[in-house]
């Protein structure tokens, strides 16, 4: 098995050498030098030898990048991200749901995708999808809601990526400020990293650190929606569950906890970090590779538009937030 993800994890290396020099000769973020180029070479992640290396790189090894970013973070940068923001992220993730219901109804949509798409786009994108998707009862649409999701907030989250940056910048944003935005209301994890590193490492750090909060919201919410919808019909498919809290998020969170206490030593701390910077460019460059923004062409209309519009609602939630506390 290991032999196949060699030609996979190749490309996506040199692809992220590629990035790196772009950006240490002409001054580009190299995080969106990764996402681009890795775009550009979409069609070697539809088939061939490289199809396996690809998908480890934009699972694992970006997940393994973001674990390794717990070594940079302690308990004064939560202390110092304020029990103010976290009620910020509490209130966008409930209001982003409830406003997902209320716009399905209006679009004519059932309250199951209403569900899977707020979800994914309140919480953690495909991660979400994929566990809420798991315990909702079950329909003839419910395979179709889940694809279209997943590809969604993908495509979303890509998008995002490239122009989140852009909006921040043009309203005048801190880093900070920068950072909660990000990580406030991006949907996936990789692209929030990819985000926030192109902007600064404080940011990076920042929003990557809003974002597993959002994560950890996951399991109350997944919880909440099992209770709601018990008795509507069959729930997900029989067997074993993704988990509620992904492995790389229980890593992340015990270096975080082990770099608070002491633990970590500098100069591993630096050689983790090296680690992680190579490993979340690679991974960037695989999530840009398994892009493709014709599919989601394939979906309703009315569908793109909720989770559109629930996207927007959050962005737009999350802004307002941080300037009612201060941060802007």
């Amino acid at each position: 098995m290991a032999q196949a993800w060699w030609p996979g994890l190749a490309v996506t290396g040199a692809v992220a050498i590629a990035a790196q020099f772009l950006s240490d000769h002409y001054g580009a973020p190299a995080m969106l030098m990764a996402l681009l180029l890795g775009i550009a070479f979409n069609f070697l992640s539809e088939e061939g030898r490289c199809v396996a290396g690809i998908d480890l790189s934009a699972k694992k090894v970006l997940r393994i990048g973001v674990a390794l970013l717990g070594m940079r973070i302690s308990v004064d940068l939560l202390v110092g991200l304020g029990a103010g923001t976290i009620l910020l992220l509490v209130c966008a993730i409930a209001a982003t749901i409830l406003f997902g219901l209320g716009a399905a109804k209006l679009l004519g949509r059932g309250w199951r995708l209403a569900l899977i798409t707020s979800g994914s786009v309140a919480i953690c994108g495909a991660s979400a999808a994929m566990a809420i998707a798991a315990v909702l009862p079950r329909n003839e649409f419910s395979e179709r809601n889940l694809i279209f999701t997943v590809l969604s907030v993908t495509v979303l989250s890509t998008l995002a990526m490239i122009f989140y940056p852009m909006i921040a910048e043009g309203i005048g944003l801190d880093a900070r400020a920068t950072g909660i935005f990000f990580g406030g209301t991006i949907h996936d994890v990789a692209q929030v990293v990819g985000a926030g590193f192109s902007v600064s490492p404080e940011a990076g750090e920042t929003a990557t650190l809003v974002k597993l909060i959002r994560v950890t919201m996951l399991a109350p919410v997944v919880l909440v929606f099992s209770l709601a919808t018990r008795g509507a019909g069959p729930a997900g498919e029989a067997g074993k569950r993704p988990p509620l809290l992904p492995g790389f998020v229980i890593a992340f969170l015990i270096l975080a906890a082990a770099n608070s206490l002491g633990f970590v030593p500098e100069a591993v701390s630096k050689a983790g970090m090296e680690v992680s910077r190579w490993a979340l460019l690679g991974g960037i460059v695989a999530v840009g590779m398994k892009t493709s923004l014709r599919r989601v062409l394939d979906v309703g209309g009315d569908a793109v538009a909720l989770i559109v519009a629930e996207t927007i609602f959050i962005g737009l939630f999350i802004l307002a937030g941080i300037y009612y506390l201060g941060h802007a």
